[in-house]
């Protein structure tokens, strides 16, 4: 996915999991109660700090911390920004 978007610094712009609707027995999950998903890709990064270039690539998949980073909407999707140092790792 191609986004007109590029992060300053050590930022990177991550698309979010979709929230879970359904529980693993098979009961539906009401908006109001969906826990915010801790997981997505990476869609771009910054170019890093000085001397600290960014660690992670277009595509991989992080997790980060549950408050971590801004949301935002984008080309009408929703994105999150958040600081490389907020991520928490890369899911293999």
């Amino acid at each position: 996915m191609s986004v007109n978007f590029k992060p300053l610094s050590d930022r990177v712009l991550i698309e979010p999991n979709a929230a879970e609707t359904t529980t693993a027995s098979g009961i539906i999950i009401p908006d109001t109660a969906k826990e915010k998903p801790q997981e997505g890709t990476v869609v771009a990064i910054g170019p890093g700090k000085k001397d600290e270039p960014t660690t992670v690539k277009v595509g991989d998949k992080v997790l980060y911390g549950k408050y971590s980073g801004s949301e935002l909407k984008l080309d009408g999707k929703d994105f999150l920004i958040v600081r490389e140092g907020d991520l928490l790792g890369i899911l293999e």
